[in-house]
């Protein structure tokens, strides 16, 4: 069956639309693409007089060492390498804003393109022939209709189903007769009664509708319409089209529409408000599942009970009215994914946030997602290495893991959470940062800093804020686990950070109390476990049979007052594998991270370190968990034996070597160097305010005059006894070299 578009003389609309949409798009294109010539122009004039680096003199080649001059050529390598990136990133930058250009012209476009063809259809002898068609039309409808079991529920309770055939014109009787002849057969079959009713709609503008209970079996020019328009909005822009092309391909995306009754479900808006519309109708939609509404607005089912459909709504909801219609899209709530996504800040449901321009990419996944099974998955054993000496040394975190980070509100929660992203910095692994509830300020900060750490490489910000709806802030996770899910079971490794969980809590119990769902403990909902739960068990660490991806997730909980038996929290604790408890306390005493010890724990444990890590680290724990006890015992007294002092001070230089600043994240073998250096007793001249200088020229030196022992450390293998002498040695020189007696 051919389309309406084609019975209507389509040759002569498409001329029309090239004639005037052609000029139209060249004259906003050739100003744009003036202005976007000259700065590429300018720019290569720029790189073109830049200062050129100076050629080095045979005779001065013959004076200098060898060290001088191989310096002096890495040094030009560099420069060169920094000037060819500056060179690629204006690049990108052109060509970013030329796409971004291009889409606004093509939208523009598309706009007065489906005014045209609405006004061109309504006129002579467009209508006449679309009115020859209607008995086509019902014929066509009338074998598709059926009844659904959403229809068949509502017959059982109310014995009667409502039939509606609507036209844009009045239809011959013998049409309205032949199809409601057809329904009264078909409802009769399973005892139902009918009630016909025939209407007459001029926005339509041509062809039948007819509805059967929620379901509607549409082949109007107004529902063509609406597909073409969603058809071409989807249709990408790569930045090297001009105008000419822009049309052509639009107008190729008309002709190779597809055919045919369209088949989809309406409902209707009961109520509306707070972000929460009640909905009438639509008995088959399913729990996840997207719908429009009238006004353009979307949003994603919640609540299914038997006489009405809870749903939230994704944007604004002040112009949604009660009594409006709301349409069922045909698909679960989902996101886009995919490497288009990295380094761009994103609203939950993949819309571009940062001013870059849409993110196109063909590749989406539904936000809720059956975790891996376990025979799907395999041990966590790789370690993601944080950066940070207090938790790569006490609670290492593997790949795969699900890793708590808890504790009050200002205790340095999420910075621990960004060193960690800033340290997966050529790593190969793709980080996600999922803001819920946070300052808008707070976000932007976040993201200024990821960048100039060169972070924003390989890592998606999906942001809803304080300022965002209930709804977003509920979706924004798990929109966040469905990205990361794409990377994973591509086989990559993906470190993911909820920050928090507790205003994602807050925010569904919202939702919750307003879909009048009964409250528990603390006013939050029964299922706010399994929420967090079936959230959380996505992260994983897949066998190699399924590419050997990985999730690590890292969610984020405030407490109140230090009170982790809390309910929220001790959900938490429940689901993850271990937790990193920062004390209020230890923060305000200065020591940063402030990570307790006695009650943060990894249930992956040593499993995930490096051989040398666990080496060097497995006396740690004990040795800092001896010094907190006995401090708080001596705090209050002024005489102490011997051997309880040297206890005090060794685990006072300890926690001194621990501290770390913010956004300077240690490779593992700093690590190792500083801890077994502390331990071993190579710093017991050192107080703790002089660390930090120590811990600087111990890793100078050994850069420098100690690489072979540097190379031993960076391969992470427990030391064997030549290589633990030959790494003393170079602790006694490096003491020596400081003037002091090893």
């Amino acid at each position: 069956m051919e389309f309406v578009y084609q019975l209507i003389n389509f040759l002569l609309l498409a001329a029309l639309i090239w004639i005037f949409a052609r000029k139209m798009i060249v004259s906003i294109f050739a100003n744009r693409s003036e202005r976007i010539n000259t700065a590429l122009d300018e720019a290569e004039r720029i790189e073109q007089s830049d200062m050129q680096l100076p050629q080095i003199p045979d005779a001065f080649k013959e004076e200098v060492s060898p060290t001088i001059l191989e310096e002096a050529h890495e040094i030009r390598r560099l420069a060169e390498a920094e000037k060819e990136n500056i060179r690629q990133q204006t690049e990108r930058e052109m060509y970013g804003m030329r796409r971004e250009m291009l889409t606004g012209v093509k939208d523009v476009f598309i706009h007065k393109m489906i005014t045209r063809v609405t006004e061109l259809i309504q006129t002579e002898p467009y209508a006449s022939q679309l009115r020859a068609k209607e008995a086509e039309f019902a014929e066509m409808i009338m074998e598709r209709m059926e009844v659904t079991p959403g229809d068949m529920a509502y017959l059982r309770r109310s014995d009667v189903l409502y039939i509606t055939l609507t036209s844009a014109y009045p239809l011959a009787q013998e049409i309205v007769d032949e199809i409601g002849r057809r329904a009264t057969e078909m409802l009769e079959q399973i005892g139902g009664k009918p009630s016909y009713w025939v209407k007459v709609d001029p926005d339509l503008i041509g062809g039948l509708r007819f509805r059967v209970g929620d379901t509607v079996y549409d082949c109007t020019v107004a529902d063509r319409l609406y597909l073409l328009r969603h058809e071409l909005e989807k249709r990408e822009i790569h930045g090297d089209e001009d105008a000419e092309q822009i049309v052509a391909d639009l107008l190729h995306g008309i002709m190779t529409m597809k055919h045919g009754v369209n088949e989809f479900q309406l409902g209707r808006v009961i109520s509306v408000s707070d972000g929460i519309c009640w909905l009438d109708g639509l008995a088959d939609i399913m729990y996840g599942e997207v719908v429009e509404f009238e006004c353009g607005e979307r949003g994603m089912v919640l609540d299914i009970e038997p006489d009405r459909i809870g749903c939230v709504i994704y944007g604004k909801y002040e112009h949604i009215e009660s009594g409006s219609r709301v349409r069922r899209v045909g698909r679960i709530a989902s996101v886009p994914c995919g490497d288009a996504l990295l380094g761009r800040v994103v609203n939950p449901i993949g819309q571009a946030l940062d001013g870059k321009g849409r993110i196109w990419t063909k590749e989406r996944r539904p936000i809720e997602c059956k975790a891996p099974s376990i025979p799907d998955r395999s041990a966590v054993f790789r370690p993601m290495h944080t950066g940070i000496k207090a938790i790569d040394a006490l609670v290492p975190i593997g790949r795969g893991q699900r890793e708590l980070i808890i504790g009050d509100r200002q205790t340095g929660k999420t910075s621990i959470a960004i060193d960690a992203i800033i340290n997966q910095k050529g790593k190969n692994t793709v980080c996600l940062y999922v803001a819920i509830g946070q300052k808008d300020t707070t976000i932007v900060d976040i993201r200024e800093k990821l960048a100039k750490h060169g972070a924003m490489e390989y890592t998606t910000i999906v942001c809803a804020p304080a300022s965002s709806s209930a709804s977003f802030q509920y979706i924004a996770p798990f929109a966040g686990a469905a990205m990361a899910e794409y990377f994973m079971y591509a086989g990559r490794d993906v470190l993911i950070v909820y920050d928090d969980l507790s205003k994602h809590a807050v925010a569904y119990r919202e939702l919750s109390l307003l879909l009048h769902r009964p409250s528990g403990r603390e006013a939050y909902p029964g299922d706010v476990f399994y929420l967090h739960a079936r959230l959380l068990e996505r992260a994983a660490q897949l066998s190699a049979e399924n590419g050997g991806g990985s999730i690590t997730a890292l969610p984020i909980i405030e407490t109140q007052a230090g009170d982790i038996s809390a309910y929220i929290p001790t959900n938490v604790i429940s689901i993850t594998d271990g937790q990193i408890f920062l004390d209020a306390d230890l923060f305000n005493e200065g020591q940063r991270p402030a990570v307790n010890v006695g009650l943060s724990v990894s249930r992956v444990g040593s499993a995930a370190q490096t051989k040398l890590m666990k080496q060097v680290s497995s006396r740690l724990r004990m040795e800092l968990a001896q010094y907190r006890e006995l401090a708080g015992f001596t705090q209050f007294g002024s005489d102490v034996d011997a051997a309880t002092k040297r206890i005090l001070d060794a685990g006072e230089r300890m926690m001194s070597a621990l501290r770390q600043n913010r956004y300077e994240p240690l490779p593992d073998w700093k690590q190792v160097l500083l801890i077994y250096a502390v331990a071993e007793g190579y710093a017991a001249h050192i107080s703790p305010a002089e660390l930090d200088r120590f811990a600087e020229e111990l890793y100078v030196y050994f850069e420098t005059a100690q690489p072979d022992t540097v190379e031993m450390l960076r391969r992470g293998q427990k030391m064997s006894d030549q290589d633990k002498a030959c790494l003393n040695a170079a602790l006694s020189a490096f003491g020596a070299s400081m003037g002091e007696v090893s």
